[in-house]
C-alpha cells in the first residue's frame, strides 16, 4: 500500500533525482530562465529543510519502498501587516511526481495529504505558484480545487 509520510534523510538521494525532473520540466518550458538539469537544493540544504518544522516535506512511498513523489511546503504567517489581515498559509513550494508514475494518483495523494495537514493545523489556506509553461500542472491543481489567487506577469526586454 502506498504511504504519504514526512521525508527522512535517507530519502535525500531520491528527492534530488525528483528535483532534477522538476527543473527539466521548467527548463523545457522556459529554457531562457531555467538552466537544466539541476536541483534547487543541495543535499546539505535538504538536511536543514527536513530538520525544520516550518518547512515540512512529504513523500509518497510505494509498498516496495520506491519514493514516487514529493511535496515541499513552507509555513508562512502574516501578522500585523498594515494592509493584509493576519493569516497563516501553507505554501506548496514544489510537488513532483516521478515521470514514470504520473496519472496514477500519486499527485492527488500528495496534494490531499498536504491539504489535510494544513487543515489539521488550522491554516487559513494552501497556496502555490505554477508556471504557465506547465499546463498539465495548472489543470491538475484546478482539478484539486485550487483557483487563481494572483497572476504574475512579465514583459521580456
Amino acid at each position: 500500500m502506498n504511504c504519504v509520510r514526512r521525508a527522512r534523510r535517507e530519502d535525500i538521494p531520491r528527492i534530488l533525482e525528483l528535483l532534477v525532473q522538476v527543473d527539466m520540466t521548467h527548463h523545457n518550458g522556459r529554457p531562457d530562465l531555467f538552466k537544466g538539469p539541476a536541483t534547487k537544493y543541495s543535499a546539505e540544504q535538504l538536511e536543514r529543510i527536513l530538520d525544520d518544522e516550518s518547512t515540512p516535506v512529504f513523500v509518497l512511498e510505494e509498498k516496495d519502498g520506491f519514493v514516487a513523489g514529493h511535496a515541499f511546503c513552507v509555513c508562512k504567517r502574516i501578522v500585523g501587516d498594515s494592509v493584509m489581515t493576519d493569516v497563516k498559509t501553507l505554501y506548496i513550494d514544489d510537488i513532483c511526481v516521478d515521470e514514470t508514475r504520473r496519472k496514477q494518483g500519486v499527485g492527488q495523494a500528495l496534494y490531499r495529504h498536504v491539504f489535510e495537514y494544513a487543515k489539521s493545523l488550522n491554516f487559513y489556506n494552501v497556496t502555490l505558484n505554477v508556471w504557465c509553461c506547465n499546463p498539465g500542472a495548472i489543470k491538475f491543481y484546478e482539478a484539486m480545487g485550487m483557483k487563481p489567487q494572483k497572476i504574475g506577469m512579465e514583459q521580456i526586454l
